[in-house]
């Protein structure tokens, strides 16, 4: 076998080295969604290492992956194979001798994941450059990638020192989610949806993603970060990618990541103007599906000096052919009594009504769930009556989840080299560079932070601007 070993795919030999193997991402998401895709590919041929700071043994981790793989539904001889296989190797991800005893743990190639807090992991990367990796090595990183344009190019070129771009996977699991796919379904293979998605018919575009959720114990991470870098600066502007790209050639790689870089770039604040079209608030003390959540600031472990917000809205221009004077309003909230996760396309109003058609005549929208499994098209028909008068009427459709979870997708990318769901280097910049105005903004105290009970559908519309 050569240095770069197997090139992946089913039952040839490789290694994923798991870092972080204690803590909760390994054990909620990422264990169970290997689980399920070792499960339908028979990846048999892959060992399993897992490695942390703690002390651990070989049997603690074997059990602890055979429970995750169990939770997500995953069995069978190729599953209990790896859990036969896995070992765990205890480990500083920072210290060059204890990486060096990782890298000999290889057989075949080599897939190094970091489920790391994102300041570890470059300093787990800077120790790797020194000491090289074998070759044909994949990385594997979490966002948040960089925490600016400025950092996130620096990490690149860390990274391209001792690995080519090809060999990095800058992982973002709402690329996985089989509802935000099904955008690529949607758009690309309905004669009767694509053509209408234009500047010509479309009136604005949301992306949405609110959630019931309120901080769950994630102060450490949370409040250090905000809405704005958790959700919108890496997951909705992807998301908003594949809903504003071109239509590629093909679903490889290369073409999608092209597709989505070439919307990136032309993706800017509305108007350049950070203060009228961005907003931040944080929820204070309320209700949410009967369960009473304190205020933010009230949480363990927050910090309320430092203004996080739990709420980050943004209107956002795409100046392509395509979408040029459509605004896009991207926003996610936390605590909210009526969440909405969803992507819609709100159209124009009809050039002109026929006199003598009476009744509401409110505009078309395209609604594409990305987190319900839904799709709904609003229309106007003649209603039941008078048929002078319009109704409108929806139609209404759910599809069944995925065959693998999210992180069995983001894995099969990895561990199978199918990459359309990572994020290219250049892409992890632009995204620093769209919302870095908005930063800015509000950390200059220009944008003020607003507040909304926990519970509330968030605060109110603003009036005027684009909606």
């Amino acid at each position: 076998m050569s240095a770069d070993g197997a090139r992946g795919g089913t039952g040839r030999t490789q290694t994923l080295v798991v870092l972080g193997a204690n803590g909760d991402l390994t054990a909620r998401l990422l264990l169970p969604g290997l689980g399920g895709l070792v499960a339908s590919s028979s990846l048999s041929g892959l060992h399993l290492v897992g490695s942390d700071r703690g002390e651990g043994t070989d049997e603690e981790w074997r059990t602890l992956v055979a429970g995750a793989f169990a939770e997500g539904g995953a069995g069978g001889a190729a599953v209990d194979a790896v859990v036969r296989d896995a070992r765990y190797v205890a480990a500083d991800a920072t210290d060059e001798d204890d990486l060096r005893r990782l890298l000999d743990c290889r057989r075949g190639r080599l897939t190094l994941y970091f489920a790391l807090p994102a300041a570890v992991t470059v300093e787990a990367c800077r120790a790797l450059s020194r000491i090289g990796v074998p070759e044909g090595t994949r990385l594997v990183l979490e966002k948040p990638f960089g925490t600016d344009a400025a950092s996130a190019t620096a990490l690149n070129d860390l990274l391209h020192g001792f690995v080519p771009e090809d060999h990095v996977h800058r992982v973002d699991h709402f690329l996985g989610m089989s509802t935000v796919l099904n955008i690529l379904g949607v758009r690309f293979a309905n004669r009767v949806i694509e053509p209408l998605l234009t500047s010509e018919h479309v009136a604005a575009v949301d992306i949405v993603f609110d959630e019931t959720l309120g901080l769950e114990g994630r102060a450490g991470f949370y409040d250090a970060t905000g809405a704005l870098r958790d959700m919108l600066q890496s997951h909705l502007l992807q998301v908003l990618a594949l809903v504003a790209m071109p239509a590629p050639s093909t679903l490889d790689p290369v073409d999608v990541r092209d597709a989505k870089a070439h919307v990136l770039r032309a993706t800017h604040v509305w108007e350049h103007d950070p203060e009228r079209f961005s907003r931040r608030a944080r929820y204070t003390a309320g209700t949410v599906d009967g369960r009473a959540l304190p205020s933010y600031t009230d949480e363990p472990g927050i910090d309320p000096a430092r203004e996080t917000e739990t709420l980050a809205e943004i209107v956002l221009a795409v100046d392509t052919w395509r979408w040029a004077g459509v605004p896009f309003r991207v926003r996610s909230g936390k605590a909210i009594g009526s969440p909405r996760q969803e992507v819609t396309f709100w159209f124009k109003a009809p050039q002109h009504v026929p006199d003598g058609l009476a009744g509401e005549v409110p505009g078309n929208r395209l609604r594409i769930g990305i987190g319900p499994r839904r799709l709904r098209l609003d229309l106007n028909i003649n209603g039941p009556g008078d048929p002078s008068t319009i109704s409108p009427v929806s139609l209404d459709t759910s599809f069944g989840p995925g065959e693998l979870l999210e992180y069995g997708e983001v894995l099969r990318g990895v561990l199978e080299d199918v990459k359309p769901l990572s994020v290219r280097d250049d892409m992890s910049v632009e995204s620093w560079r769209i919302v870095e105005p908005v930063l800015d903004a509000w950390r200059e105290g220009r944008v003020p932070l607003e507040e909304y009970p926990a519970g509330s559908p968030g605060p109110a519309a603003r009036e005027g601007g684009p909606s």
